[in-house]
Parts: C-alpha cells; sequence; structure tokens
C-alpha cells in the first residue's frame, strides 16, 4: 500500500471513530412527560381531605362524612361519600385531556349513576353538569359546582332542572369542613 494511500485510509478510520464516539457520548433524548402531571390535573385538589360535611335550612345538620383520594399516579380523584343516614356512593374525577373537560362518574347506594363534565370557571369553583334519564322517559338536568373559602372549606351545589333549565332546584347544599388539618395527596 502507498504511504498516500495508507493516510487517507487512517485518516477515515479515525474520522469514523470520533463520529462514533460522539454519537456515544451524545446526551439520550428526553423522556416523554409523566402522565398527568399537567397543571390541569390539579386544579381539583382543594377537595382532597377528610371532610364533615353539614347543611339543611341553616347549615348545621350534619349531612355525612366525605374522603376525596388522589390516586397514586395523579390521574384521578376517587370520593368515598357516607351520608348521615347511612347511605353511601362513590365518584371517580379525572382531567380528560383529551377533551380538555373534567368529569365526574358518580354511583349513589341506590344504583343512580350520574356522568358530569365541566371545569374550573374564572372564579375558582370547579363545575360540572349532566344529564339523568327519568323513570318517565324525559331528562333531569344537573349541575353541580363545588367553591373553596378563604378558611378552607368548601361548598358544595347540586341543582337539578326538570324544564330542560328554565327553572334550577337545589337538590345538595354542604359545606365541607376538614375532618383532618392535612389534603390527602
Amino acid at each position: 500500500m502507498r504511504l498516500a494511500s495508507f493516510r487517507n485510509a487512517c485518516a477515515l478510520v479515525l474520522s469514523a471513530c470520533a463520529a462514533t464516539a460522539s454519537a456515544q457520548t451524545a446526551p439520550a433524548p428526553a423522556a416523554p412527560p409523566a402522565p398527568c402531571t399537567a397543571a390541569e390535573h390539579r386544579q381539583f385538589d382543594f377537595w382532597l381531605g377528610d371532610w364533615v360535611v353539614h347543611g339543611g335550612p341553616d347549615g348545621t345538620a350534619l349531612q355525612g362524612t366525605n374522603r376525596i383520594e388522589r390516586s397514586g399516579n395523579g390521574c384521578w380523584l376517587v370520593e368515598h361519600w357516607r351520608s348521615a343516614k347511612g347511605n353511601d356512593g362513590t365518584s371517580l374525577n379525572a382531567w380528560d385531556a383529551q377533551h380538555r373537560v373534567w368529569r365526574q362518574f358518580w354511583v349513589g347506594a341506590d344504583g343512580v349513576v350520574v356522568r358530569l363534565q365541566g371545569g374550573l370557571r374564572g372564579d375558582g369553583a370547579m363545575e360540572m353538569t349532566g344529564e339523568l334519564a327519568k323513570a318517565d322517559g324525559g331528562v333531569q338536568r344537573q349541575k353541580m359546582s363545588w367553591t373553596a373559602a378563604a378558611d378552607g372549606s368548601v361548598v358544595q351545589r347540586w341543582d337539578t332542572s326538570d324544564d330542560d333549565g328554565k327553572s334550577w332546584q337545589t337538590s345538595f347544599l354542604g359545606t365541607y369542613r376538614r375532618a383532618s388539618r392535612k389534603p390527602l395527596r
């Protein structure tokens, strides 16, 4: 082999080695972000915790207790309701990133299933709406809101309409006060 050809071959081999070494030390591509870490997934965090709920005409009657927990991966909240009369119910609440809405799926001890969707209003309250089929074949509209107060309490209001939203009746109005000081994460 001639000396010039040998030098060119060596230069090519060194160039290839440098390119390989450079590729091996380049930073790995960034991992995709963990699921359910967007700010929207934290919008309902004010509802997390163990609660004692009062309501009634003068706001002092015990309505029940409620425990709201976040899933281990942070993707949903689970509600465990127990009324003062002993009835219970559970809801699953999650931010639907594809449709950019919050969704709630409630199942009561009476077997009633309510599906709601909505989101955070400009005033900071979470509001969701839905429909419930009535026995007569009609539809009852549902509207629920949760509003955090400065003292750490949360007011939940559940209104229904049997006339396509022309008039609303309050079916539940309760003030949540923490049974423990620490919200559940």
